[in-house]
C-alpha cells in the first residue's frame, strides 16, 4: 500500500505530519542541580550583604538621630535659660539623660514636672552614652539610682548667665565603633561631630 504524498509546485511537502517528522525538533536543555545551587548560592550571598549593609547604615542613621536630640534640646535650654534667668542641670547616664531646674526658694534640683520634652529620656539599646568634664572621662552607672535621684546632683550645669559647664557627650554603639560626639564650650556654643566611622 502506497502512502499518497502532496507535492506542492516547488516540490516541497505540504503534508504536516511529514513535515513534523521529517524536521529536526529544538534542543531545549534545562538547568543542571549545581547550576541551581550555584545560583541560588550567590542571591543567597548578595542578599545578606545588603541586609547587613542596610543594618548597619539603620545603625548609624539611628545614632545621629539621638545625638541630633539631644543637641537640639541642649540648645533649646542654654537659650531659655538666659531668657527666663533659670539654671538647669543636666544628669547622664550610660543609658540616657535627665534634666532639672533649680529651685532658688527650695535651693534644690527639681523635676520639670509637665514637660515632656524635658522628662527623663532612655537610649534604645544597644545605644550608649559617655560624659568627659574637661578632658576627664566621667564613670556614668548603667541607668538611674532612684536613691540619688532623690538628692540630685547633676554633672552638667546651663546656667542663666548662658554659660555652660564644657563637656563631651559620647552616642555609640559598640557594634561598629563609631560614634556622634557632642562638645559644649563654655559660652554655650555647640558642636555636634562624627567620630571612627569606617569611609563608604
Amino acid at each position: 500500500m502506497k502512502t499518497s504524498m502532496r507535492i506542492s509546485g516547488t516540490g516541497i511537502s505540504t503534508d504536516r505530519r511529514s513535515s513534523s517528522v521529517l524536521s529536526p525538533r529544538p534542543c531545549s536543555h534545562g538547568f543542571s542541580l549545581i547550576e541551581l545551587l550555584v545560583v541560588v548560592t550567590i542571591i543567597g550571598i548578595f542578599a545578606g550583604a545588603a541586609v547587613l549593609s542596610l543594618g548597619i547604615l539603620g545603625s548609624d542613621r539611628e545614632l545621629e538621630r539621638e545625638a541630633f536630640r539631644f543637641r537640639s534640646l541642649v540648645d533649646l535650654l542654654v537659650e531659655e535659660a538666659v531668657m527666663e534667668s533659670r539654671d538647669y542641670g543636666l544628669m547622664f547616664s550610660e543609658s540616657g539623660y535627665r534634666f532639672y531646674i533649680y529651685d532658688y526658694q527650695q535651693l534644690i534640683w527639681l523635676d520639670p514636672i509637665g514637660d515632656s520634652f524635658l522628662a527623663e529620656y532612655q537610649l534604645r539599646e544597644p545605644l550608649t552614652m559617655a560624659l568627659s568634664l574637661e578632658d576627664r572621662e566621667v564613670v556614668l552607672e548603667a541607668g538611674f539610682d532612684p536613691e540619688l535621684l532623690e538628692d540630685p546632683e547633676p554633672q552638667v550645669l546651663i546656667l542663666a548667665s548662658g554659660e555652660i559647664t564644657p563637656f563631651e557627650a559620647e552616642f555609640y554603639r559598640e557594634l561598629n565603633g563609631g560614634r556622634f560626639v557632642l562638645t559644649a564650650e563654655l559660652d554655650g556654643s555647640l558642636e555636634l561631630s562624627e567620630r571612627g566611622f569606617d569611609a563608604p
